[in-house]
């Protein structure tokens, strides 16, 4: 059997999100190995997670001077055994697709000593499947980072029905080492707690525009500068209790049944689809978008989330 590095974590898959987590565990002193299929895809992480080590540079003064050392203590690999030989921590970054993800477990959970604790960062498909083909499914839990990985600090840890209490405690010890805010989900369901809530509301926003209630800009308005100023220190579940539950009740008793509750995606997203209005890809979608308008967006959402970091 392997003997497994202290602290070593092995990230599978180099992309945005990928790359995000590796930052993060180097960062915090890990050494990282980040493997992927595709050389050119690895050529482009270094690049990549400097750039991101500069933007968080922006605020914090002791990153320009280690930043070096930080990047070294990341290794690329396209070889799946050198990735995950004496890892403490492998997490999976890799397409979400579950016939691909399952047969990836099924390998790693044969290579690796049963120490080794094997992480899924699928953002809404269930962990209890993904293990299904393993054998050494105890060992097996889903670590939902948020994007970018390396700014959000939130990760949902989500047992399968055989994780063990044990994996569960030294997941969450070593995401707070690296810096995030883990929570504990209690079942596997699909889109776990944050994705659930997430589009729930999207799911909403898309219906008031789909039924011309108002254009697309009047709700991301209502958002910003209504009830989205307060949801980063006042959750719906507080806000509830603080204007009572009495009034919560009476509220939903008229409400709930004039909101959206299509089982299906909304017919308008179908229709632009079609139309090739895909949003930042194609330049248009709920908006219109110019290639300097999509990249403040992306500078600007980044800017925001360092100085709420930097706030904390």
């Amino acid at each position: 059997m392997q003997s497994v590095n202290e602290g070593k974590i092995t990230i599978l898959g180099s992309g945005l999100m990928g790359s995000g987590i590796a930052l993060m565990g180097a960062l915090h002193d890990h050494p990282v190995t980040l493997y992927d299929t595709q050389e050119k895809a690895l050529a482009q992480a270094i690049p990549s997670i400097r750039k991101n080590l500069e933007l968080m540079a922006q605020s914090r003064n002791d990153l320009p001077e280690t930043m070096d050392i930080i990047l070294n203590r990341i290794s690329l690999t396209s070889e799946l055994k050198d990735a995950v030989n004496g890892a403490e921590f492998i997490i999976e970054c890799v397409p979400e697709n579950m016939e691909l993800k399952q047969n990836l477990f099924k390998e790693i959970d044969m290579m690796c000593p049963l120490e080794t604790i094997l992480c899924t960062n699928t953002s809404v498909m269930s962990i209890t499947e993904i293990a299904s083909k393993s054998v050494n499914r105890q060992r097996i839990v889903g670590t939902h980072f948020w994007n970018p990985p390396f700014l959000i600090p939130l990760v949902e840890i989500v047992p399968t029905v055989d994780t063990s209490a044990i994996v569960v405690e030294r997941t969450f010890n070593l995401l707070v080492a690296i810096g995030k805010h883990p929570v504990r989900v209690n079942k596997d369901v699909p889109g776990f707690v944050a994705n659930r809530l997430q589009h729930a509301l999207w799911r909403e926003a898309i219906s008031i525009v789909e039924r011309g209630i108002a254009d697309a800009e009047t709700v991301d308005e209502c958002v910003r500068y209504g009830f989205g100023l307060r949801l980063p220190i006042l959750g719906p579940l507080e806000n509830s209790d603080m204007v009572g539950t009495d009034l919560t009740f009476a509220i939903h008793s008229y409400i709930l049944k004039h909101l959206e509750s299509s089982s299906e995606p909304s017919p308008l997203l179908q229709e632009m689809m079609e139309d090739g209005s895909l949003g930042f890809k194609s330049g248009s979608g709920f908006f219109s978008w110019t290639r300097e308008e999509i990249s403040n967006s992306r500078e600007k959402l980044v800017q925001y989330l360092l100085e709420q970091l930097e706030s904390r």
